[in-house]
């Protein structure tokens, strides 16, 4: 049985170090929001496009796990029903879900993103204290029930 790995977590907690872990560690289909917007558009911050390129690495995903092939999706997932959903789709293919949550506090945060911002590993995008302020605002972090 194929299994859907989410990483959730805000910019900064260590999502994309992880999930390319998970990657060496299993055979397993990572896909990234990120690297996408990166070659296609050379911008993050466009959340129209964001969609599109997320609607579609969902369209491999469902196939992915059809086919018994585990993915490992790196999108941060910021709500609960956002993870709901894909549980409840990955669950109608017959896969697994499990879910990672890096929970770092906002100092941390961004410590991390600005050392990041100085200098900017590829397909990262640079991210202003006061975005990271107002992205804390929106986040749901998952509740114990979502981690079991």
């Amino acid at each position: 049985m194929s299994t859907l790995h989410l990483i959730c977590g805000l910019p900064g907690s260590g999502k994309s170090t992880l999930a390319k872990k998970l990657e060496s560690e299993h055979p397993a289909l990572r896909l990234t929001p990120d690297e996408w917007m990166s070659r296609i558009l050379g911008d993050g911050h466009n959340e129209a496009k964001r969609t599109v390129v997320e609607t579609i690495q969902w369209e491999i995903t469902e196939k992915a796990l059809g086919l018994g092939i585990d993915v490992i999706l790196e999108s941060g997932f910021w709500s609960k029903k956002e993870r709901d959903d894909l549980r409840a789709k990955a669950k109608a293919i017959g896969a697994n879900t499990k879910l990672y949550y890096l929970d770092v506090s906002r100092d941390e945060l961004w410590n991390r993103i600005d050392r990041r911002n100085k200098n900017l590993p590829e397909h990262t995008f640079p991210i202003k204290e006061s975005d990271l302020d107002e992205w804390i605002t929106r986040f749901e972090p998952p509740n114990e029930e979502e981690l079991r």
